[in-house]
């Protein structure tokens, strides 16, 4: 039962005739129809006698053994086949020798009856061909599939679009109806050949630098541009190396086509001949319109092998850069890191890739069209002779006027690519900082910073589209303008020289092929210009410095001596910089406890990179034994599940995997996530508390069993009891890493007598070190600061009982729904899922997107570009048709008359076209221009109108791929398609009215091809968009991951997983690919197919141009021929340009998706009567106030019912996720109230602007977030105050001497995310903001997490003093931060548990005292 359904489908998958169809009926047709008119024909003859031609013997030969040769094929046939042969078969070989000894006797009857040519006998031949190809191709196929070397590239072309093409006209595609990537594809195969060749190259050139590094200053910074320089034109040769070969068949393709289409105009020639000639035999006109056919069949065939090739090749590049860049980005070093945001990164695999894959399908094009042009203007000098040299003039300075724009044009895209970058990584940073920007209300500052790197881009583009425009208009009018010069000087030379239509016709044959090189030059010159200056910025990120793998000396683990060894150690962050450590000696004995202490800024966190190698080593060794694990101090969490996170790429081994668990104190956190451990974490742990993010890092380190933990200040982000919980079951003596080394960065002076070793770090140098009892009994600076603090910071173990272990409260993942006990059994998979996936559209792309597009354009510049090209293609028809009656003009005493009007109105509609060719195509650039800017607008404004729910659903990689690729394909893409789109069409237009005036007959012809085109084109263009919006979709994940390795490289490299994250962005690539590869085979499988269909137009207007020879002007007949030949080309790009624009118009969908999401409410109110002054007083009341998450979950604050006067100070405590940095988000309306409301001073927030409330209100985060850019523009970026109040605010903030020593002072640059500050002068520049401010209200989550102990009591006593006459509200972590404040309020489940004085919740020994006891302080 299988087998006959197996060939059913096979049958339905490949449909073809039938073996038995094939060996009769297409053997039959021909001889029935010699049989059944040879009568009639024989009749005509007998009536048409004209006389005896002879027989040479030659003929009688050929005549004789003809049949003999057929007889002698049939046999082998026979003899090959099976000898069980059937009756159909039989007839199939015997039945055609009837028809070719009929076929002889008629032969001899027409030359006794004197006829020279046949059409019968030719229409017969004809048919006998046709009809035998198909068997023929059976034939072959057969042989082909059992030597199993089918060709693929005709089954890509043919047979496997078909299938996929008709499935996506009935059902819009999904990612799992496309084909798996060939071997030779994947991304694997293509870099692991690469890869070894580029780091080859790499060597070659770090060889050259390092000999420079011995001449003087002002050489090496020549050498060093040199490389950069030279670093591109590496690169290019390391992929022509590895993809050159497949290259070269392709190129050797476009030879073959190029041979076909010089031969048509000979073809024509000889056409245009036969028309002349009265007394010519009509088969050799048959024979010459066939010839046309066949040629033209064969260039198509060719050509759309070549494009093939080309698209191969271009996607294996694509592949390799990104694998390139992405291996970079693991390996790059700081120094080099600082200088390449991932803003940048994105834009070198998004738009820089784009560029070198146009650059691949155009390249041939620069060396080929010269060749080209020289062709067509040898083969018009044998038509015109010396005229032809007015063409070559003409030429020769349109070349170096496009050559000049081309120059300029390259000039301006380096300007405009660097506005994008600076343009993508502002907006990369917005979207990392989000939540900053929504605090302080800085969303219009920075709103106004990307739309003026927009408008400097848009100004940059304009300025090359006005060039681009000028370059098409020369090119476009250059036909007319080569056919002007060669004619003019033709007739004018010499009366005696007539413009007959075989001259007119065959030259502008040749001159329209010569439209395609000249045309095509600028494209690949501007095309390569583009690329030369992306494999620049490509080599140049390709070639920056690396990690030295000798900054650490890896070994094996012993069981003896030390774990890490510093011997004489000098670091520094960059080459040339000063050094971030000095004179560093370090020992940890294997399995010991290292303490790290020291102010803000003194070289923790840069020892701990110093033991990665993350650092430059300028003098001294590292060593560390063993495998390592780190947990940096800003904890680096990925976007996946809770699970995959503490995994890291390992086999889960549930006992120890639990026990982590447990020691981390994530238990209670997993209890009430909804799917526990696969619960999805947002980007960046979007949807976390600061402290369970740490934890999250921290079970990740301890997890991988590692033998060095490098934990860098992992306790300051978790609550005192909780940190305590950690240490002693984690980090302590008595913890699971008791017996492996441990180097610990803190700031907590309870776990320092616990610590076998303690280095104090002052200004970069070790001034301490020893156990804490031998520190203590030096009496050096550390005793004294130990003597001051301690007292502060006593706590003791914490000793949790069972009530308090089952203690859970709602914690901070927003948007999470708790797991009841009802679903604990089977977890839905959807369940914990938090990012919304890019989800692609199905169906064709709406009208309206098309409406959306145009109306941002707007009707005054829509129909001066339809009336432009209405009327550019009216004179281009106009023109040609005076040419065909110019042609047709009769000749008197050897010469025409009135040549010189004639040549006067030929020139005039030439420069008329000319010059609405340039109209139109700055019409539709500056017109795009207008909708990419309104378009870029619109969805930066829905972006940042957007609530934080949005960002913490949303991958920042989606976010980045609309401001990148699809902005990108608003820019360029679109309008450029418009161009080519009406261009062709108008084109299309002006040939069916040329051909119809020649052959009304051709009309029969013409309306089923146009119907024919339509179906083919519906079906394609379905398939197209969807194959689009697929590669868009499957496009962002890159990003995104992209964006996550770059952030946490250190981390990936300190565990080791570069491998594993390689392997993942490879598969990422090649499923983009897998979308991507369908979409041009096809492209190819339409063009193809419409060519085929097109060469019928060519064949009609050649056969009906012969049949009404008697009737017809040559002029005409060359007209109609001539434009009849554009006909294949025009049709197929006008689909493949209407395809484009279709495909691209998606990123206008996409881009607008966003119109539609939720809006937080209004920035400002208009008219609103608030004071400029409010709040004048800072009282806060919460009238029965709650808050949800989203609508449905459980309430994250219940009933909240509060008054707090004006300078009163709160502290707010509970345990983590218990709702206090809910309270935050509540003042702010980062989160909306569900019910109930919040008034300061007597105004109800809800109603007032959003920016009214949060510039009147300040909070200091947990999260210390900078911005790529100057330090004021950080503190201020409304340049609201002078210089001498930020002064004041960073003496406040204790960071006036830091700033002081910048070489810029205020206008040091930060680098991205503030790398280069460490994370305590951070939480120290975000304490100036709040001091700028200096608003009545003044909150602070946690903020000083990150410091030291000296610092942060300096900080409580600047905040006391500063602050005294406004509300302040701290969410804190150290309790003895708030034990002097008027009131704590104590939150538990999302309501208040207890509220009063310290003293009082104290002396009523509540939950508050539980935990002052827990800490120490009672």
């Amino acid at each position: 039962m299988v087998e006959p359904i197996q060939r059913l489908n096979e049958k339905f998958y490949k449909p073809d005739l039938t073996e038995c169809f094939q060996n009769t009926v297409l053997v039959w047709f021909p001889c029935v129809y010699l049989w059944l008119l040879a009568p009639f024909y024989a009749l005509k003859l007998y009536c048409h006698d004209c006389g005896c031609i002879r027989i040479s013997t030659l003929c009688t030969a050929k005549t004789v053994s003809q049949p003999i040769e057929s007889q002698y094929g049939q046999r082998s046939v026979q003899r090959s086949q099976n000898s069980d042969l059937n009756c159909p078969f039989y007839l199939s070989l015997t039945l055609p020798l009837s028809p070719q000894v009929l076929a002889i006797c008629i032969i001899q009857l027409e030359r006794i009856r004197g006829c020279r040519s046949s059409v019968f006998l030719f229409l017969f031949w004809v048919l006998a061909v046709v009809c035998s190809l198909v068997p023929l191709r059976a034939k072959i196929q057969l042989v082909m599939y059992e030597e199993g070397v089918l060709n693929l590239h005709t089954q890509c072309i043919i047979a496997v679009p078909l299938r996929l093409v008709v499935k996506g006209y009935r059902t819009p595609l999904e990612a799992g109806d496309l084909w798996n990537l060939r071997e030779e594809d994947t991304s694997d195969k293509i870099i692991s050949d690469l890869e070894e060749e580029w780091t080859t190259e790499c060597n070659t050139m770090a060889a050259g630098v390092a000999l420079g590094t011995r001449l003087p200053d002002q050489a090496q910074i020549l050498r060093k541009l040199q490389k950069e320089q030279s670093s591109g034109f590496c690169l290019l040769r390391t992929l022509a190396r590895n993809l050159g070969p497949y290259f070269l068949t392709g190129t050797m393709c476009i030879i073959f086509h190029d041979f076909f289409m010089f031969a048509i105009p000979q073809v024509l020639s000889l056409l245009l001949g036969f028309m002349n000639e009265e007394d010519a035999p009509l088969w050799k006109g048959y024979f010459y319109a066939t010839l046309m056919f066949l040629l033209s069949c064969l260039q198509s065939l060719f050509n759309h092998q070549y494009m093939y090739t080309c698209f191969t090749v271009g996607m294996r590049v694509k592949t390799a850069v990104m694998g390139l860049v992405y291996r970079k980005s693991l390996v790059i070093n700081s120094a080099s890191r600082r200088t390449c945001t991932v803003g940048e990164i994105v834009n070198l695999v998004s738009a820089d890739t784009q560029k070198l894959m146009d650059f691949v399908v155009y390249f041939n094009a620069v060396w080929l069209a010269p060749i080209e042009i020289a062709l067509c203007l040898f083969f018009l000098w044998q038509h015109l002779g010396p005229s032809a040299l007015a063409g070559i003039a003409t030429v020769i300075l349109i070349f170096p006027l496009n050559g000049f724009i081309a120059k300029k044009r390259s000039k301006l895209q380096e300007v405009q690519m660097k506005f994008m970058d600076g343009r993508i990584k502002l907006m990369n940073e917005i979207l990392n900082g989000i939540k900053i920007l929504k605090f302080y209300a800085w969303e219009k500052a920075f709103l106004e910073q990307v739309l003026g790197y927009r408008e400097k881009e848009l100004k940059a583009l304009k300025k090359s589209q006005i060039l681009y425009s000028i370059s098409i208009a020369s090119f476009n009018s250059s036909t007319f303008l080569i056919a002007f010069a060669m004619f003019g000087v033709y007739v004018l030379i010499d009366d005696k020289n007539v413009l007959d239509a075989q001259k007119v016709f065959v030259s502008m044959a040749l001159i329209n092929i010569l439209k395609t090189p000249l045309s095509q030059l600028p494209f690949a010159m501007s095309t390569t210009m583009q690329a030369i200056v992306s494999l620049k910025r490509l080599g140049k990120y390709l070639c920056s410095e690396e990690l030295k793998d000798d900054n650490v000396a890896k070994a094996p683990l012993s069981t003896d001596g030390e774990g890490v060894l510093i011997d004489n150690g000098m670091f520094s962050w960059t080459k040339e910089g000063p050094p971030c450590l000095k004179r560093i000696n370090v020992r940890v004995p294997q399995g010991s406890l290292v303490a790290v202490v020291g102010h803000v800024g003194s070289g923790k966190s840069s020892l701990l990179s110093a033991m990665l190698g993350e650092t430059e080593k300028r003098s001294g060794s590292v060593s560390i034994k063993g495998s390592v694990a780190y947990v940096p101090q800003q904890a680096w969490i990925q976007n996946a599940t809770v699970q995959d996170n503490v995994t890291f790429g390992r086999e889960k081994q549930k006992t120890w995997y639990q026990r982590v668990l447990d020691a981390c104190a994530l238990l209670p956190d997993l209890e009430i996530l909804p799917a526990g451990d696969s619960t999805e974490i947002g980007e960046k742990g979007l949807n976390l508390s600061g402290g369970q993010k740490q934890r999250v890092s921290l079970a990740r380190a301890v997890y991988r069993k590692a033998d060095v933990y490098l934990l860098d200040d992992p306790l300051s982000a978790v609550d005192a009891h909780v940190g305590q919980h950690i240490f002693d079951k984690v980090i302590g003596p008595k913890g699971v890493l008791r017996n492996k080394t441990r180097v610990l960065v803190t700031h907590g002076m309870s776990f320092l007598p616990q610590a076998d070793l303690i280095l104090v770090l002052v200004d970069g140098e070790i001034t301490e070190s020893g156990s804490y009892q031998e520190l203590l009994s030096r009496h050096g600076a550390f005793a004294d600061f130990i003597h001051t603090f301690a007292s502060n910071d006593r706590k003791e173990s914490v000793t949790e009982t069972a009530a308090q272990r089952g203690r859970t409260s709602f914690t901070n993942l927003q948007g999470m729904e708790p797991m009841s006990e009802i679903d604990e059994e089977q977890v839905p998979e959807d369940l914990g899922k938090l990012m919304e996936v890019d989800k692609a559209r199905t169906g064709r792309v709406r009208l309206e997107m098309y409406m959306e597009y145009f109306k941002t354009i707007g009707m005054a510049f829509i129909i001066p570009i339809v009336f432009l090209y209405a009327f550019q293609q009216g004179a281009s028809l106009t023109y040609n048709y005076w040419l065909s009656l110019w042609a047709d003009e009769p000749i008197v005493n050897g010469t025409q008359v009135d040549t010189d009007m004639k040549l006067a109105v030929y020139g005039a509609l030439g420069f008329a076209q000319g010059i609405a060719i340039f109209g139109t195509t700055v019409a539709i650039s500056v017109g795009g221009i207008i909708a990419s800017r309104h378009l870029h607008m619109d969805l930066l404004k829905n972006v940042l109108h957007s609530p934080m729910s949005f960002f913490e659903t949303t991958p920042s990689g989606n976010l980045l791929n609309r401001f990148a690729k699809e902005i990108d394909a608003i820019d360029c893409m679109i309008p450029d398609g418009l161009k080519m789109m009406l261009g062709y069409l108008f084109k299309l237009m002006e040939v069916c009215i040329i051909v119809m005036l020649a052959t009304p007959f051709a009309a029969v012809v013409i309306l089923p091809l146009a119907i024919l085109y339509a179906f083919v084109q519906s079906f394609y263009v379905a398939t197209s968009c969807q194959l689009r919006r697929l590669e868009s979709v499957s496009r962002s994940p890159i990003y995104t991951h992209f964006n996550e390795t770059v952030q946490g490289a250190s981390v990936i490299r300190a565990f080791g997983e570069q491998h594993r994250f390689i392997v993942q962005a490879n598969k990422r690539v090649d499923f983009n690919q897998t979308s991507y590869f369908p979409r041009f085979v096809a492209t190819r499988w339409l063009a193809v197919n419409l060519e085929f269909v097109g060469n019928g137009v060519v064949l009609a207007a050649a056969i009906l141009s012969v049949m009404g020879k008697d009737t017809l002007s040559p002029g005409i007949v060359g007209l109609a021929v001539s434009h009849s030949l554009q006909v294949t080309g025009i049709l197929s790009w006008i689909v493949r340009s209407w395809t484009d624009v279709e495909n691209n118009i998606v990123s206008v969908e996409r881009v607008k998706e966003y119109a539609d999401t939720a809006k937080e409410a209004v920035w400002t109110v208009e008219g609103s009567s608030l004071p400029l002054a409010w709040p004048q007083t800072g009282t806060i009341e919460f009238q029965d106030y709650g808050l949800q998450y989203r609508k449905g979950l459980d309430w994250a604050l219940k009933g909240i019912t509060l008054k707090i006067q004006e300078r009163e100070k709160v502290g707010i405590v509970g345990r983590t996720g218990a709702g206090k940095s809910s309270l935050a988000l509540g003042i702010f309306r980062i989160l909306e109230a569900a019910k109930g409301a919040i008034y300061i001073d007597g105004v109800n927030i809800a109603e007032i602007g959003l920016h009214d409330l949060r510039s009147r209100i300040t909070i200091i985060p947990q999260d210390p977030v900078l911005f790529s850019g100057s330090l004021r523009m950080n503190l201020d970026p409304f340049d609201t105050y002078t210089d001498e109040e930020i002064w004041s605010s960073l003496e406040l903030a204790h960071l006036k001497n830091f700033v002081s020593n910048l070489p810029d002072k205020l206008n040091y640059e930060c680098s991205e995310g503030g790398e280069n500050l460490s994370l305590g002068q951070r939480q120290l520049v975000c304490l100036a903001r709040a001091l700028l401010r200096k608003t009545k209200i003044l909150v602070l989550d946690e903020a000083t997490a990150a410091v030291d102990l000296e610092t942060d009591t300096l900080i409580q006593s600047t905040i006391r003093q500063q602050f005294e006459d406004c509300t302040v509200l701290t969410i804190a972590h150290r309790l003895n931060t708030i034990m002097d404040y008027t009131r704590v309020i104590v939150m538990d489940k999302g309501h208040i548990s207890e509220m009063d004085s310290p003293t009082n919740l104290i002396s009523n020994r509540g939950q508050f005292y539980r935990m002052c006891r827990e800490a120490g302080l009672v």
